[in-house]
């Protein structure tokens, strides 16, 4: 009988993470990380009162996610081509 309170326990627990994870704001984990990801790449957490780093944030992290695209399509490129 204690194992299925500890069951019991554990699933509410594991409900409970669940609707902290998915409710804040309302928004779905989709748009919570493409929302993250475009603050990520347009500097949003540089300081904006200064405009060098500022602007060098945004390019550095632009061409990150540039060179990583890149990367990645010639890892399927030589990985379909065999060699």
């Amino acid at each position: 009988m204690a194992e299925r309170r500890d069951d019991e326990a554990e699933s509410r627990r594991i409900l409970e993470r669940v609707q902290q994870e998915t409710s804040p704001g309302g928004a779905s984990f989709v748009t919570r990380m493409a929302k993250d990801a475009r603050d990520r790449v347009t500097a949003a957490d540089a300081d904006r009162a200064d405009p060098i780093e500022y602007w060098g944030t945004r390019i550095g992290r632009t061409l990150g996610f540039v060179i990583a695209i890149g990367l990645l399509v010639w890892l399927v490129y030589a990985a379909t081509r065999g060699g």
